[in-house]
């Protein structure tokens, strides 16, 4: 029987991921088919039930369901659990739901294909405390990226995240703005700059260090308006294009055990963005 797969989100219409994975099933001549679902706040738990009613194999949790979705779903993967954020979820042979997140790992590997591994001492600066910070922020502490500072409009939220980490520390918007040079990494995690919304920066760069390194986790539009601003002050940039094809492929192995082509994807997906 062909297997399906879905992403739920609010806003959903400007994801690749369905063009991503539909690509890799043709690849890989993988009877499957992967489509888009829009699913508000208040209709995700029904979401879900029909999801496994329809016999999806499995879905993608994008924003703002991330955190949400937990109390609906069987049973977390340790660092899912960990991380208290889901981003994949698994159909298991028995047919319950599996929560894992894969949002994390894949921004390390993106950040590591586009800089390198020699970074890890350098301060970082966590932009944000929602589920894909939360991912990211555990990800970034277990690859030994150790001086973590988490930045949030509300503090609370960021102090949360450091004190389950166990390290770090959390800051305002406003202070981050202020000692924006102290950090050699800034990762920008909210959803600020989607092409969906509006193009809004978190703070000013005014301070930022020629030469830092600065990624952003939304992809569509490739560059945002937080990266141009960072590349106009000398940055090195890294776009949310790599994180995104990254935890996709993750994702791919957990439903389906094999490996998907990420490179020519990055590529591909690049030049439908416009290309950087």
């Amino acid at each position: 029987m062909k297997k399906w797969f879905a992403v739920m989100g609010d806003p959903i219409e400007h994801s690749k991921s369905p063009a991503m994975h539909n690509a890799w099933f043709r690849e890989k001549s993988i009877d499957a088919t992967y489509i888009p679902v829009h699913v508000s706040s208040e209709s995700l738990e029904s979401a879900v039930a029909g999801l496994k009613t329809l016999g999806a194999s499995g879905w993608n949790v994008t924003i703002p369901h991330k955190t949400a979705i937990i109390p609906y779903l069987d049973e977390l993967d340790e660092l899912a659990e960990k991380m208290g954020a889901v981003n994949t979820v698994v159909r298991t042979k028995e047919g319950t739901l599996k929560g894992y997140n894969t949002d994390g790992v894949g921004f390390v590997r993106s950040l590591e294909e586009a800089v390198g591994k020699s970074h890890k001492d350098k301060p970082v600066l966590l932009i944000g405390a929602g589920g894909a910070a939360r991912g990211i922020a555990f990800a970034m502490q277990q690859q030994g990226y150790e001086n973590l500072t988490i930045a949030n409009r509300t503090v609370a939220n960021a102090q949360a995240i450091v004190d389950e980490m166990g390290t770090g520390q959390a800051i305002s918007l406003t202070e981050a703005e202020a000692t924006l040079a102290d950090f050699g990494i800034l990762v920008q995690m909210t959803s600020a700059g989607l092409a969906t919304g509006n193009f809004s920066m978190p703070f000013s760069l005014d301070r930022l260090t020629k030469g830092a390194i600065v990624a952003d986790i939304v992809y569509n539009p490739l560059m945002t308006p937080f990266l141009q601003a960072a590349e106009e002050k000398g940055a090195t940039i890294v776009t949310g294009l790599g994180m995104f094809v990254h935890q996709g492929a993750i994702a791919f192995e957990y439903w389906l055990g094999e490996s998907p082509n990420t490179n020519s994807m990055i590529a591909q997906l690049k030049a439908q963005l416009g290309g950087y």
